[in-house]
């Protein structure tokens, strides 16, 4: 039989569900599709990757499948229905897990053929009083589940409980998926390792001259070479290019004395890491880019100053604006005073962005960041990225012609602790000193 390649042991995933079906009640169901195959061109198909919600909630890898939660059932509480073996179609596409994989690699309770679902599901709902569900997230899933409940309805006159409350899936399983586990800790330690040697292998290569995507190819490698695949579109920006947020062509060649931005993070076991750094191609700043990259990694040092409990989240961005601000008044790039400026929204012409995110399954990663209107406070368990940048755009005519073209950007990912915080990260050259001293070597 085949082995599930999770990384997460069958018991957590049991407690997830557990722990969720408490959250939503004895009288609810909870319905999750697996996430579909997603054509490429023609005939050809993107690679796949599961659902996140889908995946936190019991570590199924295949397509075509639903992933059923009716807490309180005597015969079952977890229920996947899954394709069946098919020896034909596994001699093309691969070995499935079949139904008896589905309980005996995943612990589910049963498991059934997933074209049983139409015949089965509306028993499931009948007699449930609320739907838990990602409304609008797949059409066609959609329309399947209120035929379902239009079916139990069409009984009612025969005695038949049809739901009648039906809520968002995400405001439940969103906020549990936002504090991590130890195992969920460790598997993401796995990702920002595999990032950070990749990013290393990136700044021993780069030379004036090369290429965007060979520098790319030299990040992506060490992530497939170590059991992993990238968590998002590697950026690799030189020059100006690293001044564009989300460029994503990696097409250009890097000039001597320019700046190289790689913003890249390896998925690890569906976990996701994500590093920027910001780099000299010839292995030496200039000192405009210095000193911008300095006030960065002031910033960056600002920030992660509040990651600890009971701060609140929106202090992290305030700490790198108000440091980020005051050394751009004090270079020159701009005038006048420090609140003002702040107030004014005027430093935004140089960053643009929020200075993190949360980080897990996904890259940017699902959880409130605010609650009742107020911004949340940090807890452990949280995990999330700080990453102030500055960009002058190679146009930019207010400013000295030595600074245009300046694009910088310092990224860490970092776990909220007990005590404070955990730089996941740590390991990789970060001040303007420890680069050119790596690159160096």
């Amino acid at each position: 039989m085949l082995r599930a390649l999770t990384g997460i042991a069958a018991a957590e995933f049991a407690r997830r569900r557990r722990q969720l079906m408490r959250m939503a009640g004895e009288d609810a169901i909870l319905v999750l599709p697996a996430a579909p195959v997603r054509t490429r061109s023609h005939d050809t198909h993107y690679p796949y990757r599961q659902d996140s919600d889908f995946w936190y909630l019991c570590g199924f890898p295949e397509p075509e499948a639903v992933l059923v939660l009716v807490p309180g059932r005597r015969h079952g509480e977890a229920l996947l229905f899954c394709r069946e073996r098919d020896p034909e179609r596994e001699g093309w596409d691969g070995a499935r897990f079949g139904q008896e994989g589905a309980v005996e690699a995943f612990g589910m309770d049963d498991a059934y053929p997933i074209d049983d679902l139409d015949e089965i599901l509306p028993g499931l709902l009948e007699g449930r009083s609320r739907v838990y569900y990602h409304f609008g997230r797949d059409a066609e899933f959609d329309l399947k589940l209120i035929g379902w409940i239009n079916r139990v309805r069409a009984q009612v006159r025969h005695g038949a409980q049809p739901p009648h409350e039906f809520l968002e899936l995400g405001h439940l399983l969103h906020e549990q998926r936002l504090f991590k586990s130890r195992e969920e800790v460790r598997l993401m330690q796995q990702a920002a390792e595999i990032s950070v040697r990749a990013h290393q292998t990136a700044m021993r290569a780069a030379r004036p001259g090369i290429h965007e995507y060979e520098l790319q190819a030299e990040v992506e490698r060490v992530f497939r070479a170590s059991d992993a695949c990238p968590a998002y579109a590697s950026i690799v920006g030189a020059g100006a290019n690293g001044c564009v947020l989300h460029y994503v062509a990696n097409t250009a060649r890097a000039k001597d004395g320019e700046l190289v931005l790689i913003d890249a993070g390896a998925e690890y076991r569906n976990y996701a890491a994500d590093i920027t750094r910001t780099f000299p191609v010839n292995g030496r700043f200039s000192k405009e880019q210095r000193a911008l990259h300095d006030l960065v990694g002031a910033a960056q040092a600002a920030a992660l100053a509040c990651a600890r409990p009971g701060v609140a989240w929106s202090a992290i961005h305030d700490a790198a604006v108000e440091c980020l601000t005051e050394g751009l008044l004090r270079l020159g790039l701009l005038k006048g005073g420090l609140e003002k400026n702040i107030a004014d929204g005027h430093y935004k012409r140089f960053y643009r962005h929020k200075s993190g995110h949360w980080l897990g399954l996904d890259v940017h990663d699902v959880g409130d960041y605010r609650i009742d209107g107020e911004p949340r406070l940090l807890e452990p368990g949280m995990v999330f990225t700080i990453e102030p940048g500055l960009y002058v755009g190679a146009d930019d005519r207010s400013v000295h012609a030595k600074w245009r073209g300046i694009g910088i950007r310092t990224e860490d990912d970092v776990l909220i602790t007990g005590e404070g915080h955990q730089v996941l990260t740590t390991g990789l050259a970060r001040s303007a000193d420890e680069i050119e001293a790596f690159m160096g070597r």
